[in-house]
C-alpha cells in the first residue's frame, strides 16, 4: 500500500514539473506583477516602476508628518481639557495675544510646509518627461476609447476598447480589460504624448505612476517605466462623458526581444487593416478553444 501511494505522488510530480516546463506562457503569467486594485486595498498600489517609487516615498513622508501633527494636536487639546477646565481654572485668564506663540504657530507650519513643498517639486519634475527616451507613444483620449500610436516604430496606431462582461475570459478583471492593450518593453523610458480628440480625458496608471491629461489641441508630455514583466491597470480619471466608466487602460510589459517581435506583427496586421494581437507569451497563456470563435470588440462597436 505505501509503495503504490509512493507512487502515485511520483506520478503526480511528475506531471506537475512537465506541465511547468511545458506551458512557458502560463509560468510566465504567474510571475508576472499585476497592477491592479485590490479587495480592501488600503494603501496604494504596488509599484512597476520608478515614479511609483518616488510616489510612494513621498506618500510615506506626508503620511508621518500627518500623524506626527494629528498626535500633537491630539495631546494639546486634550492638556487644554485637562488643564483649563472649570473646576481647575474658575477664573479664567483675560489674556489675549501672546507674541511668542503667535510667532510659534506662524513659523512651525511654514517649516512643515517647506519640508513637504521641497520633495513634492523634485518629484513632479521627475514625473513630467525623461531626457534619455527609448520609445516615443502617442496617446489620445477619445469618447470613449484610446487611440495609440507608435511614430518610432513604423508609425502604426489602433484602438483599445474595453472588454464587454459578457466577452471576459476566465481570470480577467471586469471594467479593467480591453481588446489591444498597449505593449512597451521592460525596462525602457517610454516618452508618453497625451492629446485629446474631443474633451478631456486622463491617462492614469497607478501602478506605474502616471497621469497626464488629454486636452484637445494640447499635446502634454510625461513618461513611464516599467521595471519588471507584468499587466499594469488603469482608467481614465477624468469625468468625459456619461461613458467616462468606458475607459480602462492595459499596459503590458514584456522583454525586449518579444517587444520587437509584437511590433513585426503589428506592422503586418495593421497593413492588413487588422488591431495588433496580444504579446506571444499572453497569447500562449490565454489561447482560447478550438470551439470559441474569438470576437473582436473594436470590430464590433464599429
Amino acid at each position: 500500500m505505501t509503495g503504490r501511494i509512493s507512487g502515485l505522488v511520483g506520478l503526480a510530480l511528475a506531471a506537475a514539473v512537465i506541465a511547468a516546463l511545458g506551458a512557458p506562457g502560463v509560468a510566465l503569467a504567474q510571475e508576472a506583477m499585476v497592477g491592479a486594485p485590490v479587495p480592501w486595498g488600503m494603501g496604494l498600489q504596488q509599484s512597476g516602476g520608478p515614479i511609483k517609487d518616488a510616489i510612494s516615498s513621498f506618500n510615506t513622508l506626508v503620511f508621518w508628518i500627518i500623524v506626527a501633527i494629528t498626535i500633537f494636536v491630539a495631546l494639546l487639546l486634550a492638556y487644554v481639557v485637562w488643564r483649563f477646565r472649570a473646576e481647575a481654572n474658575p477664573t479664567p485668564s483675560r489674556t489675549s495675544h501672546n507674541t511668542v506663540l503667535e510667532i510659534a504657530w506662524t513659523v512651525v507650519p511654514v517649516l512643515i510646509l517647506v519640508v513637504i513643498a521641497i520633495p513634492s517639486f523634485r518629484l513632479i519634475y521627475y514625473q513630467d518627461r525623461t531626457v534619455d527616451a527609448d520609445l516615443t507613444i502617442n496617446v489620445q483620449g477619445r469618447q470613449w476609447y484610446w487611440h495609440y500610436g507608435y511614430p518610432e516604430n513604423g508609425n502604426f496606431t489602433f484602438d483599445s476598447y474595453p472588454v464587454q462582461t459578457e466577452d471576459l475570459a476566465a481570470g480577467q478583471m471586469r471594467n479593467l480589460e480591453v481588446d489591444n492593450p498597449l505593449v512597451i518593453p521592460v525596462g525602457a523610458n517610454v516618452r508618453v504624448l497625451s492629446t485629446g480628440q474631443d474633451v478631456i480625458h486622463s491617462f492614469f496608471i497607478p501602478s506605474l505612476g502616471v497621469q497626464r491629461y488629454s486636452i484637445p489641441g494640447r499635446t502634454l508630455e510625461t513618461w513611464m517605466r516599467a521595471d519588471r514583466p507584468g499587466t499594469f491597470y488603469g482608467q481614465c480619471n477624468q469625468i468625459c462623458g456619461v461613458n467616462h466608466w468606458f475607459m480602462p487602460i492595459v499596459v503590458r510589459a514584456v522583454p525586449q526581444a518579444e517587444f520587437e517581435a509584437w511590433v513585426a506583427q503589428a506592422r503586418t496586421r495593421f497593413a492588413q487593416g487588422l488591431p495588433p494581437g496580444p504579446p506571444a507569451a499572453l497569447a500562449a497563456a490565454t489561447e482560447a478553444p478550438a470551439s470559441v470563435t474569438p470576437i473582436n470588440v473594436a470590430e464590433v462597436r464599429r
